[in-house]
């Protein structure tokens, strides 16, 4: 299979050091990757955001002397206008800051909150059954608490330089000037339209006149400047405790079907700094974001279990893929009865990476064939606390974006942030939607008589896959990524560092990759790839396989070898870009 890539990657970069089925309902598919994809290379600073606007608007920051988190503010205000479907001022995010000063990484949680008002059974019919997905997500039920507003003013807070207010200009002119619909944004809308039409406000603004958007339509949202001209002077304080939050409210309980979402869920939000979770693999540290997030966690576990495992053949042997997509198993296996809000239950972080447990992970890949299914059990890891919990079938579909950043001062951000499905709850106010997060939630609170940790509670945070990464080597960053996805982001994030420091890809090489990830048991190739012709070798180790659209949105900014200058990449499947100096 590799050969036949082979050509494609030498032209592109310099080496460098639950319920799988129902994915397919997704309203955003990707295109497979087309070579070349540019490599940028800068000596000072990059950015690496998923449209070419809001890449410019970072870029900008950083080349008149803003941090990475001012620059992020920049772009995320562009991103929320221009990729509405993937997240916004409406959404939430995870954020991993690395400091040059100290050395030191920071992780932040801007994740969604449950209302006080929600309970167990908020995605179940009255007999107790779970709903349907897009039954659950349509409308004000599926709306927590938005943590983007609060995230972007508590990371300017901690380590931006730049004016606050002057940080939304180019988002705010482009919405009051308009801008050119993308190909992406304008293929979503026609893909979804049912769904957006479900809702006025947003019917008006994505089907004017009754019709989907179409690519190179001009867009202008003036209810969206007006917002961001509140975040620019006041902070975020109208958006929890103002007027846009009265009127948030307003929009989930009068959606329908409605929400519970109330005025004091909102003004009692806050984002929480947590332990970053770090993992050593090849001499490196891998750093990402812990629970609510199961991407660091998971991400973790994968690359730990091949690190105590055979060893890993090069990526055009079908063994090299049994071993990351059984390592991957194993990792979902855990992550689906162990980790959520460790604010509400306690997760076993520390076990699940503890040496000698990956080591005893590690001993089930020794085989040659795929670990059948009752091989890919959760593990018992070391705790203190009670494991006997259920496993989890919480739904992760694809949507979400990714930023990566590095500055003139040596500081680096890795930010994923999101909506949730595509458009979100399809709820829409003052110019921005509104996230569905609370269906990653398990709609089930038992199985078989055992609680599930990931379970409906008031002001719980919902379990997510994201996974921004900072990769560390001798106490300074050498890898910044992460990607949206869904639940595949793990795979997607895990897969791309394999590549590129066993298998010597630089960030372009890494980001066009096929991708080939295995989460349930059965091997997902992406179509219209290469993957495609490991499909036969796979089977013959004993998967099944599902070749499909995987639309990764993957962002790596790399340390070049020398350690001179910044290589830096955006995915080929989505519209984004590198820019920097």
């Amino acid at each position: 299979m590799w050969a036949r890539l082979a050509g494609v990657l030498a032209l592109l970069a310099t080496p460098l050091l639950g319920q799988q089925a129902t994915d397919a309902v997704a309203p955003e598919w990707g295109q497979a990757p087309v070579a070349p994809v540019t490599q940028l290379q800068a000596a000072q600073y990059m950015v690496v955001a998923a449209h070419p606007l809001a890449a410019q608007a970072g870029a900008d920051v950083l080349a008149r002397g803003g941090t990475a988190a001012d620059a992020m503010v920049a772009v995320q205000a562009v991103l929320g206008l221009v990729e509405p479907q993937s997240s916004g001022l409406g959404g939430g995010a995870f954020l991993l800051w690395f400091d040059a000063a100290s050395g030191q990484i920071t992780t932040l949680d801007g994740r969604e909150t449950a209302p006080l008002a929600a309970t167990p059974r908020l995605f179940q019919r009255p007999d107790g059954t779970p709903m349907g997905f897009f039954d659950a997500v349509v409308g004000g039920r599926s709306v927590g608490v938005p943590g983007t507003p609060a995230l972007l003013a508590e990371a300017h807070r901690r380590w931006g330089r730049a004016d606050w207010a002057g940080l939304f200009a180019p988002a705010i002119t482009l919405a009051e000037d308009g801008f050119a619909v993308s190909p992406r944004l304008a293929a979503a809308v026609a893909r979804d339209a049912a769904r957006l039409a479900s809702q006025p406000a947003t019917a008006r603004y994505f089907l004017p006149g009754g019709q989907p958007l179409a690519a190179g339509d001009r867009l202008k949202n003036p209810a969206y400047a007006a917002s961001l001209r509140a975040l620019a002077s006041e902070g975020p304080a109208p958006f929890y405790t103002g007027a846009i939050a009265g009127d948030i409210v307003e929009a989930v309980q009068g959606a329908s079907p409605a929400g519970v979402l109330a005025p004091l869920d909102l003004a009692i939000y806050r984002v929480k700094e947590r332990a970053p979770i770090c993992t050593p693999y090849r001499g490196h540290q891998i750093c990402g974001m812990g629970p609510p997030s199961s991407g660091a966690l998971a991400v973790g576990q994968i690359l730990g279990t091949l690190a105590h495992g055979p060893a890993l053949p090069p990526p055009d042997k079908a063994q090299a893929w049994r071993l990351l997509g059984d390592a991957s198993r194993l990792a979902f296996a855990d992550r689906g009865r162990y980790v959520a809000d460790a604010d509400f239950v306690p997760v076993p972080a520390e076990g699940l990476l503890a040496p000698d447990y990956l080591q005893g992970r590690a001993q089930l890949l020794q085989g040659d064939r795929a670990l059948a299914a009752d091989q890919v059990q959760p593990g018992q890891p070391r705790f203190q606390h009670s494991l006997n919990w259920a496993d989890d079938r919480a739904l992760e579909l694809p949507s979400t974006t990714h930023i990566s950043i590095v500055d003139g001062y040596g500081n680096a951000l890795s930010m994923t942030s999101t909506i949730e499905n595509g458009f979100g709850s399809r709820v829409m106010v003052r110019g921005f939607l509104l996230n569905n997060e609370l269906t990653d939630f398990s709609f089930r609170s038992h199985q078989d008589g055992r609680a599930i940790a990931n379970a409906v509670a008031p002001g719980k945070r919902p379990r997510s896959s994201m996974a921004p990464t900072i990769v560390l080597r001798g106490g300074a960053p050498v890898l910044v990524l992460g990607s949206p996805g869904g639940s595949r982001i793990i795979p997607f994030v895990a897969n791309t560092l394999v590549a590129m420091l066993d298998w010597g890809m630089g960030p372009a090489q890494a980001v066009a990759m096929p991708h080939m990830l295995n989460r349930f048991g059965t091997f997902e190739l992406e179509q219209g790839t290469a993957a495609e012709t490991m499909a036969g070798p796979l089977q013959a180790l004993g998967y099944q396989v599902k070749v499909a659209p995987l639309n990764s949105g993957l962002h790596v900014i790399a340390r070049s070898p020398d350690g001179g200058a910044w290589l830096g990449a955006a995915d080929p499947r989505r519209e984004g870009q590198a820019i920097g100096r």
